[in-house]
């Protein structure tokens, strides 16, 4: 099932992506506690962006949090991975915004051809000087085609 989230899915959302965070990209795990991600879907992103979740029946196996053309978080819990979730995710945001933008880390190879197979486009690489992580990254943009 595909809904968008409540306030009160906070936490299995926040522990979403730290569970896919850290498997996709183990040199930064641990970066921030349980109690930091919660605060953090809690105030910045449940306030901003339109998230949705994927479930398979009570358990949530991927988020997606959107806003104005931009993509602020997708995660899909590693046991789920290669089952649609990521796409059926991606599309909501793809069918409510004409173009979208996100970023992701140069490192995270699995996400860049992820996005790149779904007609996302390399707009940009930075060394990582304005992340929290100082990791480089890379900006990837989308325009819905006009068929």
């Amino acid at each position: 099932m595909l809904r968008l989230l409540a306030l009160t899915d906070m936490g299995a959302a926040a522990q979403v992506h730290r569970i896919a965070f850290d498997q996709a990209m183990p040199w930064l795990a641990g970066l921030h506690t349980p109690d930091q991600d919660r605060w953090f879907y809690r105030e910045r992103v449940f306030p901003t962006c339109r998230v949705w979740g994927r479930f398979d029946g009570d358990e949530l196996r991927g988020i997606i949090a959107f806003r104005d053309g931009w993509i602020e978080q997708l995660y899909v819990l590693p046991a789920a991975h290669s089952r649609g979730i990521g796409t059926e995710l991606l599309d909501v945001a793809k069918q409510d915004c004409a173009q979208l933008e996100l970023w992701t880390f140069q490192r995270n190879a699995r996400a860049r051809r992820f996005y790149e197979a779904r007609g996302f486009i390399l707009a940009e690489e930075t060394k990582g000087e304005r992340n929290e992580e100082q990791e480089p990254d890379a900006r990837y943009a989308w325009t819905r085609s006009s068929r």
